[in-house]
């Protein structure tokens, strides 16, 4: 739609619009999508992760005539294609959650030596308070450790410049760049300011030059001092753009924030002066001394590690910074509003520092209970986990949906890692010498991103690990986006669906099985097998998410009370539909998903099919 004109209030904040502009109300993600767009990219690459799942998901929905997207196998992947694409001459990006970071670490290093032709950039969301992901680790430090630039917006209207600055920066300075988000940038939505499309003009066409594509100590030498050399060029560049910004009005105290927590300060603190860092690394060492100079007082607001603060101190400039803020966990206006006078000063050092659950204000109303995450009705995990519960056996996880596991009652997981883990740890706890049997757990997307390798470990060292990839036909966890094995592309084309049956026997696993996780006699049966074997065997439960199928399995269950024992075998699955009330077991019939798990187990056969 065209408005003619609009007030953009962020923060306490007032922007007007251009008279004429065209204006849309995006989230954090569907900005950074549009960002790439109008900046001429042509390839996009990455691997679901929450928080940034939904930008190569909005890019293959509204710009998929000009880029081409797809979701990769894992994060190196999708980093190494993108960078294939920049090698031709395109503009690319690569999209990730921080942790898939650490998997694509190792070609980013080597391509801060390298650099693009076409301009590349990393958009890597951060999961401070650790919503979805099993850390919070600090992206900035990868930048820093890389020595290439790295943005962070702090709204929808700057993810959306930010990431058109960010493939400028990268192609005039020869660098690849960090676009790094938040969980609150990514999904809060703002209004943004739309522009045109800008082409490169160049042609896609790779040009053969080893010296300058090929670092052998030879060229790479002179490659890691062009690195060093280039940050004159990078701080220019940046300089230019005027994303760091000093905005001065009450010079008694000084706050240096950058990304989302500029929103936070600016609105607990309004009157506030501050120096807001668009681009955090590298760092802006003229701008800080000069904000430095017209503040009497300087505190440093950076969720997660104390990246900013540590470096401002360096310079010798006294500031303060994670003794009066956390530095675990994720902040909002109320954790500020909860430290307002220890950053102001009013009082002296701070009090324990904790993360952001407890420094919400006390409104007066009732604090809701907690409700933890459960597997979804009809899921067909649970009857796997179900099962795993009559064995005395070591159940290495992994990170997926199935990570819920470890809740009662089915209590059936003992350590998660990383992707891929629950195979190798399998693998590394079997050939220890564990006295127990180990059974290893991986989804069927977890198992193609970096589940491979781990088995391809177990059949060539002999282990005599059982590995269950929990097939699902989908990646659940994240969205339910398609995988090498669901056979659709992200661009929705009819593909290869990769048997996993297939991939096991190429990696040498020849006791092979596959079940229905919802038939749990079959599935005991398989396990029991299996751990009493002195071979690896890989078991493939089959059976799709009925929320990705958007339709129940079948029509609710029902428990016959005249029937029923109350023994509760069937509350051992952790189904919410089913629920006790006044000692009788139920079936809420408007959360069953019709699987008839609990009906397979039961041993007084008191649940049937309720066909009304």
């Amino acid at each position: 739609m065209r408005w003619t004109k609009h007030l953009l209030v962020l923060r306490g904040k007032g922007y007007f619009m251009e008279t004429g502009s065209k204006i849309s109300l995006l989230s954090g993600n569907e900005a950074i999508a549009r960002g790439a767009f109008e900046a001429g990219v042509t390839f996009a690459s990455g691997y679901p992760g929450t928080p940034s799942t939904e930008i190569l998901e909005a890019v293959a929905a509204e710009y998929s005539d000009k880029i081409y997207a797809e979701w990769a196998p894992n994060e190196k992947v999708a980093f190494e294609a993108a960078v294939g694409a920049t090698f031709a001459g395109g503009r690319a990006i690569t999209t990730m959650k921080h942790v898939g970071l650490n998997v694509a670490a190792d070609p980013l290093m080597t391509l801060s030596y390298i650099g693009g032709v076409g301009g590349f950039v990393a958009i890597v969301a951060d999961d401070p308070g650790m919503h979805s992901s099993q850390n919070e680790q600090d992206t900035r430090r990868y930048a820093q450790f890389a020595k290439i630039p790295i943005f962070e917006p702090a709204d929808s209207n700057e993810a959306k410049e930010y990431t058109k600055l960010a493939i400028q920066l990268a192609e005039t300075c020869n660098t690849p760049v960090i676009l790094r988000t938040t969980t609150r940038v990514s999904h809060s939505r703002g209004l943004v300011q739309l522009g045109e499309r800008e082409e490169s003009g160049r042609e896609i066409n790779f040009e053969k030059d080893p010296p300058r594509f090929v670092p052998i100590p030879l060229w790479g030498r002179k490659m890691r001092h062009r690195v060093e050399s280039r940050f004159c060029q990078i701080r220019e560049a940046v300089d230019n753009m005027n994303v760091n910004k000093i905005e001065l009005r009450d010079k008694k105290l000084g706050i240096i924030t950058s990304g989302i927590t500029y929103q936070y300060v600016r609105e607990i603190f309004p009157n506030t002066s501050t120096l807001k860092l668009g681009v955090s690394f590298p760092f802006d060492d003229d701008l800080i001394r000069k904000f430095a100079r017209q503040v009497e007082r300087i505190v440093v607001i950076e969720e997660l590690e104390d990246f900013l603060e540590e470096h401002i101190k360096a310079l010798g400039i006294a500031c303060v910074g994670k003794s009066v803020v956390p530095m675990i966990g994720e902040f909002s206006p109320d954790l500020l509003f909860d430290r307002r006078e220890f950053i102001v000063g009013d009082k002296a050092g701070g009090a324990e520092l904790s993360g952001n659950s407890d420094a919400s204000i006390d409104c007066g109303m009732p604090k809701l209970p907690e409700r933890p995450p459960v597997l979804c009705p009809g899921c067909p995990h649970r009857g796997i986990f179900y099962a795993l519960g009559r064995f005395d056996v070591v159940v290495t996880g992994d990170i997926g949906c199935y990570s819920l596991g470890v809740f009662p009652p089915l209590s059936r997981l003992d350590t998660i890692l990383c992707m891929g883990g629950g195979v190798s740890l399998a693998h590394g706890m079997a050939k220890s010498g564990n006295k127990r049997k180990v059974v290893g757990i991986v989804g069927d997307s977890t198992f193609f991103h970096s589940g491979i390798t781990g088995l391809l470990d177990i059949a060539y060292n002999k282990s005599n690990a059982t590995i269950i990839v929990l097939d699902n036909r989908i990646t659940a966890m994240t969205g339910h986006q398609d995988n090498p094995g669901s056979g659709k592309t992200l661009m929705g084309e009819n593909t290869v669906a990769v048997s996993i049956e297939g991939i096991g026997r190429a990696c040498g696993i020849n006791k092979i099985t596959t079940v229905n996780p919802r038939e749990v006699a079959e599935v005991v049966a398989a396990i029991d097998t299996a751990i009493k074997s002195n071979e690896p065997h890989l078991i493939v439960s089959k059976a799709p998410c009925p929320l990705h199928l958007r339709k129940t399995l079948g029509d609710p269950l029902e428990v016959q009370e005249s029937v029923c024992r109350k023994c509760g075998v069937c509350l051992k699955l952790g189904c919410p539909g089913l629920e006790k009330q006044d000692g009788n077991i139920r079936i809420n019939k408007l959360l069953c998903a019709g699987c008839e798990m609990c009906q397979n187990i039961c041993p007084a056969k008191a649940i049937i099919r309720n066909s009304t």
